[in-house]
């Protein structure tokens, strides 16, 4: 059994995304809390992200502070591809760091865009395990496809929009038409070296010593089954949902473009379950369509609601709206505390993008969800939301050509805050088994059975 006064020293390494890095910091915390000693390879960028772990654990959390790595140097078809690539000039900067270092760490938690770190650790001789931050169904999809890319792309010669996918070897045989798989996916052009090794990477995650979910087994039992037959061993946890306590700590995942305090006054003074979110993620972005119909809906519809939009999309947000929705609604023009406002009892439902991050702060929270995919892992998300789970309902099916009517979106608004809907009931019970199985239940397990197999090696 492990014992915490052995104190062993791990090594951290996110993607720079704040929907990769966030769920990885709650980890960390996690394992802080467990009496480990941290370090993390951070940008300077994002070193505010680090901040309240910081100030809670100065003594056992350090920071491998890195300028970001430049993607301008390795061009690539996709800026994601050239971004992964990028993060390679950091092999060399942390062997010397590890050969350096009095007490080196005994093993590496990197991101599942970094397969390259499977090769790092090797060349350490420590182990390497995988962090997912998406969803045991989207990470399945996420590596079959990779790995069976050129068979799958055979199948679609023309690369006809609406071919549909059938997927027969992952439970439930989830199905997509072409154009709701992911555009990094899409366009991978054969090879291309640095699509040939990110792909390499990719198929490298399931050789990892092990992996990490931020998931639990009534949500995704099925699929963390099937990922465990897939790679061949049971080193495969579910931990989640990875989210902190009560509210958090202030600055989780950046600062509020609202301060905490006015959104919970402003919550306050509503009753139970009558105001509607809509939030689509950090890197998500709305056309000028789809807000008109959102905000028009919204303005036709009964409902109040906070609406959070990025700051480049303001533009498209329609004259006079928000004077005219003055009390009934409030637009957060930028960063918002996510968490904070799905757990306030008069947020009702939530209009969401299906981000894994947002997918599991809504089922936490008990809120229905009105998903409005746009990309990524979003479409498999809302598969598991509407058709397994029946805990959402279905608002949009991407872009443009497919934007609800207005009045439709209106109703869907409005009868999402019914009391009697049957999602209300069961987004309720599932969201108190996720509270059970990080307390008491499958993810503490999970998370004890992981730092015990990790440290005895």
């Amino acid at each position: 059994m492990y014992d915490s006064n052995d104190n062993p020293h791990l090594l951290i390494y996110p993607f720079n995304a704040s929907g990769h890095i966030i769920p990885l910091l709650d980890f960390t915390h996690h394992l802080l809390r467990h009496g480990l000693t941290i370090t993390i390879i951070i940008s300077s960028s994002n070193l505010p992200l680090l901040h309240p772990l910081i100030s809670s654990y100065p003594s056992s959390l350090h920071k491998l502070l890195f300028s970001d790595p430049d993607p301008d140097h390795h061009p690539s078809p996709h800026p994601l591809i050239a971004k992964v690539i990028a993060t390679q000039q950091m092999f060399d900067p942390i062997v010397r760091w590890f050969q350096s270092h009095p007490s080196p760490p005994v093993a590496i938690i990197s991101d599942f865009f970094l397969g390259w770190t499977n090769e790092l650790a090797a060349h350490l001789g420590i182990r390497r395990v995988v962090f997912s931050p998406a969803g045991a169904l989207g990470s399945s999809i996420f590596h079959m496809l990779w790995r069976d890319l050129p068979e799958i792309n055979a199948l679609n010669g023309d690369r006809d929009e609406s071919f549909l996918l059938s997927l027969p070897e992952i439970p439930n045989s989830p199905e997509f038409p072409w154009r709701q798989l992911s555009p990094l996916w899409r366009s991978y052009k054969e090879g291309e070296p640095n699509f040939e090794s990110f792909r390499k990477g990719v198929i490298g995650n399931m050789t990892a010593w092990g992996i990490v979910y931020n998931t639990f087994e009534d949500l995704e039992g099925v699929y963390i089954d099937h990922m465990k037959k897939q790679i061949g061993h049971d080193r495969v946890w579910a931990v989640g949902p990875l989210l902190p306590e009560e509210d958090g700590p202030v600055g989780r995942g950046g600062s509020s473009a609202v301060p905490r305090d006015r959104l919970l006054m402003w919550l306050d003074k509503k009753p139970d379950d009558s105001v509607v979110y809509i939030c689509f993620g950090s890197i998500e972005r709305l056309s000028e369509k789809e807000m008109s119909v959102l905000t028009s809906a919204l303005e036709l519809s009964n409902v109040d609601f906070i609406l959070c939009v990025k700051t480049s999309d303001l533009k498209f947000i329609p004259s006079g709206f928000e004077d005219r929705m003055s009390g009934r609604g409030l637009i957060v023009k930028g960063w918002a505390p996510q968490l904070v406002i799905l757990r306030h009892r008069a947020v009702g439902s939530f209009v969401t993008h299906c981000g894994w991050n947002s997918t599991l702060e809504g089922v936490a929270a008990g809120v229905m969800m009105l998903t409005w995919p746009l990309g990524a892992d979003q479409f498999a998300n809302e598969k598991l939301l509407v058709d397994q789970l029946g805990v959402g309902k279905r608002v949009c099916e991407g872009r443009p050509e497919n934007v609800p009517d207005s009045v439709e979106l209106t109703q869907l608004l409005d009868e999402s805050l019914s009391c009697d809907r049957p999602e209300r009931v069961k987004i309720k019970e599932l969201s108190q088994t996720g509270i059970k199985a990080v307390k008491e239940g499958t993810s503490m397990r999970d998370l004890d059975m992981f730092i015990n197999q990790l440290c005895e090696h």
